[in-house]
């Protein structure tokens, strides 16, 4: 690979990411996580399949560390008793590229059976999916072509999923007024964990 493609690669997924839609979908989904995790003090589960279950694991990674309880649920691994991790005052945020992830939407049904009246944010590049239809949120992805170069490898879409879960993490940090503080109490290990003691210690 020449120097020229690997710049038109980073065009590419830069150019997509600047093309993610900005809509009023971020702050109710902002809303919703705050109210039912930090409020009524349920959790975020993630879920997706694939690369997008990857995404969802990273997405609920971070939002623990920044001070939103936060786990992953497989999806297969749901419809075999591990959907009994879901509780009262619990929201699912899901991600599935086509919408149509057929263990995504099957989670869906099988979590409102469960727990009566829960919430569903749901990340996709499709706005006439089922998936799209049924949540309470839908963020879309903006649809971006694939880099790779057969066009089927997720690679730019997950790329945009990322940013969105970034989006999510950050909109969600500044609404509860997490700290520096609040961040040391949870990364006791590495440097992020000594430099979110000093700078709650006021040496930054």
């Amino acid at each position: 690979m020449n120097l020229e493609e690997i710049n038109s690669i980073l065009r590419q997924e830069a150019e997509a990411i600047q093309s993610i839609p900005v809509t009023d979908a971020y702050e109710k989904a902002i809303n919703l996580i705050v109210e039912q995790v930090n409020v009524k003090k349920g959790k975020l589960v993630t879920s997706g399949m694939g690369k997008a279950g990857q995404i969802a694991q990273n997405i609920a990674t971070t939002f623990s560390s920044t001070g939103t309880p936060s786990v992953f649920l497989h999806p297969s691994e749901a419809q075999h008793g591990d959907l009994g991790i879901l509780q009262e005052n619990d929201i699912v945020l899901a991600i599935s590229n086509s919408g149509k992830t057929r263990e995504i939407v099957e989670l869906n049904t099988l979590a409102k059976t469960l727990v009566r009246g829960i919430k569903f944010i749901v990340i996709t590049s499709d706005p006439e999916s089922r998936l799209a239809h049924e949540a309470d949120v839908c963020i879309l992805t903006g649809k971006p072509a694939e880099v790779c170069n057969l066009g089927l490898t997720p690679t730019t879409s997950t790329t945009v999923m990322t940013v969105i879960g970034d989006i999510l993490v950050v909109g969600t940090m500044k609404r509860i007024e997490f700290t520096p503080a609040d961040y040391a109490k949870r990364h006791h290990g590495g440097y992020l964990g000594d430099k979110s003691r000093e700078m709650s210690n006021g040496k930054e």
